[in-house]
């Protein structure tokens, strides 16, 4: 995640995206690494709200990147499929939310013991 501000004047769309597809990434490996048997498919809020829930059953408390990748599902449609450029200072948010997103899933799957964390 952190290459992804290198140069965002010249790569900010590429950045969003892959910003957006990391962070999804790493949700797909703390819900398998907290028990879920399926990988998110398009429906990635279905994959959040698991998540969420798989946190519960494990009484993980500490929750605030989840809000962050809420965001971020929630404008992967635009940066994906929409016609209009993406102006700057929604690609720099959305690279600090996958940032501060992957902080926390790494924090997250160390203090849960995931195997490979």
């Amino acid at each position: 995640m952190d290459l992804l501000q290198d140069d965002l004047d010249a790569y900010g769309y590429s950045s969003a995206l892959l910003s957006i597809h990391g962070a999804i990434s790493y949700a797909d490996a703390l819900r398998v690494g907290t028990g879920s048997y399926t990988l998110s498919s398009d429906n990635h809020s279905r994959a959040a709200r698991e998540l969420e829930s798989l946190l519960d059953s494990r009484r993980f408390e500490h929750r605030q990147g989840i809000k962050h990748y809420k965001v971020l599902l929630s404008r992967k449609s635009r940066i994906s499929y929409a016609a209009e450029t993406v102006r700057k200072n929604e690609v720099e948010d959305i690279v600090k939310r996958a940032r501060r997103f992957a902080n926390w899933a790494e924090a997250a799957g160390k203090a849960l013991k995931i195997a490979g964390w």
